[in-house]
């Protein structure tokens, strides 16, 4: 049976970190209006914090499972910011990428790098397999030689390496896609520039060039290469890497869309409008009706997230789960956002407040990781049992 109900260790780690995030939160317009100016990776208020934090109880048996709570803590850190940390740690895209589909040795080797993620390409984007970035084995010696570019690479600057898409045939189609960790400083490797976007400015999102880039045969995510060109086994076991970095994507926005609605109710309770979860919509002011709405796709979105996040923790298939929840997520946060601003009105849009910011990063939980389009052709093809070549 499924449940979410939180230890006193889980309710211990989530609230330090709301409140590391609430100090984040302060930094998030100046870092967006200054966006050639990388925040830091240690916040000022970051060693009184920690100095003074509660200790967190010893984590035991009973605990949450590490997915679920990755998903608990990605929505508190992106409650408070989606790019500021009060000590940046931890991983990007590609570490869930590891997690996925590395091998324990790679993992072990790895695990405690910052990694992005590349996949999407100038003529590539919702549809993977249409990678042209090559990744050739020269045999003399034993490394792969990697040549393309990748675009929109999010956390691409700061970030101590990648997993990168590449094709090892292109006349394999999708079997020939396979992952690939480089680590930066790679000769052949090169940072051309940094991308302008609507929403998250803060983040280093960036493009990459690989030029003659020469990686050890063993960078080959989840080891050397066994499965017949022809078969689309290859392509499936790159595709698992999706399999918990969708279900992240999800968390991430479903984190603003928390901080819209908790900014949203402040100020309907401000105004005086009273939200009554005991009556009827039919009964609530048009305001509160509309709110209420709004809470209910958030947590039916929320719940979906973390099924996806705790079948994963489980060892258990979550291929469907991790489309549906992304989808669903990428639609919800929009809704929610943009209904907050419609119930606010002036104040919605006003950059006095985080809200209309809000609306605008959250954007990107419809985009990278597969598009909304893209996660709903997949979950048609699963229910009806239909191939790509069935349903386009």
């Amino acid at each position: 049976m499924i449940d979410f109900r939180l230890t006193e260790t889980d309710q211990a780690v989530i609230a330090r970190a709301r409140a590391e995030a609430l100090i984040c939160r302060k930094y998030a317009r100046y870092y967006e209006e200054h966006e050639d100016e990388m925040a830091p990776e240690v916040l000022p208020e970051a060693e009184e914090f920690y100095a003074n934090a509660q200790a967190v109880p010893q984590s035991g048996p009973d605990d949450t499972s590490r997915p679920v709570m990755m998903g608990f803590d990605a929505m508190i850190s992106h409650w408070g910011d989606y790019t500021i940390r009060l000590r940046r740690e931890g991983g990007g895209l590609g570490n869930a990428a590891l997690s996925a589909a590395g091998t324990p040795e790679q993992q072990t080797k790895w695990g405690g790098l910052r990694l992005s993620m590349a996949i999407t390409e100038p003529g590539c984007g919702s549809d993977p397999s249409r990678v042209s970035t090559t990744a050739e084995l020269d045999e003399e010696t034993d490394e792969w030689v990697l040549n393309g570019e990748k675009i929109f690479v999010t956390t691409g600057i700061r970030a101590n390496g990648v997993v990168i898409w590449a094709t090892i045939d292109k006349s394999a189609g999708r079997a020939g896609i396979k992952s690939f960790l480089v680590e930066k400083g790679t000769p052949g490797f090169d940072i051309p520039h940094k991308e302008k976007k609507l929403g998250i400015r803060a983040d280093d999102t960036a493009a990459y060039v690989f030029t003659n880039c020469r990686i050890p045969r063993g960078n080959l995510l989840g080891g050397d290469e066994t499965i017949p060109k022809k078969s689309s086994g290859g392509f499936k076991g790159v595709l698992k890497t999706f399999n918990m970095t969708r279900p992240m994507t999800a968390a991430f926005g479903l984190g603003l869309a928390e901080a819209a609605l908790d900014f949203t109710r402040e100020q309907l309770e401000s105004a005086g409008i009273e939200l009554d979860y005991s009556a009827g919509l039919g009964s609530q002011s048009a305001a509160a009706e509309k709110f209420i709405r709004l809470e209910s796709l958030y947590e039916a979105s929320k719940l979906t997230t973390l099924q996806c996040l705790w079948l994963a923790g489980e060892g258990k298939p979550n291929n469907m789960e991790s489309s549906v929840c992304k989808a669903h997520a990428g639609s919800a946060v929009r809704s929610i956002t943009q209904g907050c601003i419609e119930i606010l009105g002036p104040m919605g849009i006003s950059r006095d407040h985080l809200l209309e910011k809000w609306a605008r990063d959250c954007r990107i939980t419809d985009i990278y990781e597969g598009t909304g389009e893209i996660q709903r052709l997949i979950i048609a093809r699963g229910l009806l049992d239909y191939t790509r070549a069935d349903l386009k």
